[in-house]
């Protein structure tokens, strides 16, 4: 059974960009909130739909969807590195269910997850034991990306498979809202970068430390109004957020994804994790979805938000 689910943004500069106190109190009240409401339902395993940043997904075989049988975390900016508690048995399940259901989902016995995964799951389970998981990347950043229309498709499987199970599931989805991350592109990159986006796993300690550097004098520069970053974009993300929230999940199928880029900057593609989350619950029955935090971070490049939905089962 489905309990709920929450979605959440992530961003690199959480751990090191103070934003403003008021701010970031609210924010982090609001997790600590939603922290304790999932505490309280008592989850017997939590899937976890994110995105990744060239961290445990590269262009040598980049699949559109793929379930962690077994993962460990990668430990970027300031997250935990280690192997995760997967629900293994369940995930290979859950592959087994989607396959069946024409979802062609791939599966890895070896997934690694970035802070995608992992900033998500410790703010809401910081201080508390993590439950079992079930990571499910979904492909935000390499072009071409699914669609938002399979993302729905991949959630509906989820949520059928979800409504067969005796235990007690509940989804996180981790990402977005508009926010224009220095990632790469594949078409524009040559030489080392076009290598690091086709095949990077493992980065020793200095390259680890480049990249690092450079994206934390990216959101220095957004701050001082010096970068070529695309702007939060706060109109489209009030308008997203009043869309999903009223159940208009196909609210994004008409956007070419150039467009969204150019609107709410590359790291918008990461509200697919969100699309899927929500979708799973529509599967199951009739959901309700509220906002619990909106706010543009500049410290943290990003449009962040906090949103809680419930499902009443169908009958």
């Amino acid at each position: 059974m489905i309990l709920g689910a929450a979605c959440l943004s992530h961003t690199p500069y959480m751990d090191r960009a103070r934003a403003g106190r008021e701010v970031e109190q609210r924010f982090f009240g609001e997790v600590s909130r939603l922290a304790a409401e999932i505490a309280d339902l008592s989850p017997d395993v939590v899937i976890v739909l994110h995105p990744d940043h060239y961290n445990g997904f590269f262009y040598d075989l980049m699949p559109a969807f793929c379930i962690g049988i077994h993962a460990r975390s990668i430990g970027d900016y300031g997250t935990v590195e280690g192997e995760l508690p997967v629900a293994s048995e369940m995930a290979q399940e859950l592959a087994a269910s989607c396959l069946k259901d024409g979802i062609d989902v791939a599966y890895a016995h070896r997934m690694e997850v970035d802070h995608g995964f992992a900033q998500a799951v410790e703010l809401i389970f910081s201080g508390a034991k993590l439950p079992n998981v079930i990571p499910i990347f979904v492909n935000c950043a390499a072009a071409p990306r699914p669609t938002f229309a399979r993302a729905r498709v991949l959630g509906e499987a989820i949520g059928r498979w979800a409504l067969t199970r005796a235990e007690r599931v509940y989804l996180i989805a981790s990402g977005g809202l508009s926010h224009d991350p220095p990632i790469a592109s594949l078409s524009k990159a040559s030489g080392a970068k076009r290598e690091a986006l086709i095949e990077g796993r493992h980065p020793g300690y200095a390259a680890r430390l480049a990249r690092q550097s450079n994206v934390f004098s990216a959101g220095q520069a957004y701050v001082a109004g010096t970068s070529d970053i695309i702007p939060i974009n706060v109109a489209w993300d009030h308008s997203l957020l009043e869309s999903i929230c009223a159940g208009q999940l196909d609210v994004l199928d008409g956007y070419a994804p150039e467009d969204l880029t150019r609107i709410a900057g590359n790291g918008a593609h990461e509200v697919r994790t969100w699309v899927a989350a929500l979708s799973a619950l529509r599967a199951v029955g009739n959901y309700s979805a509220e906002t619990r935090f909106y706010a543009p971070i500049h410290e943290w490049i990003t449009g962040t938000a906090v949103l809680k939905a419930t499902v009443e089962p169908k009958h």
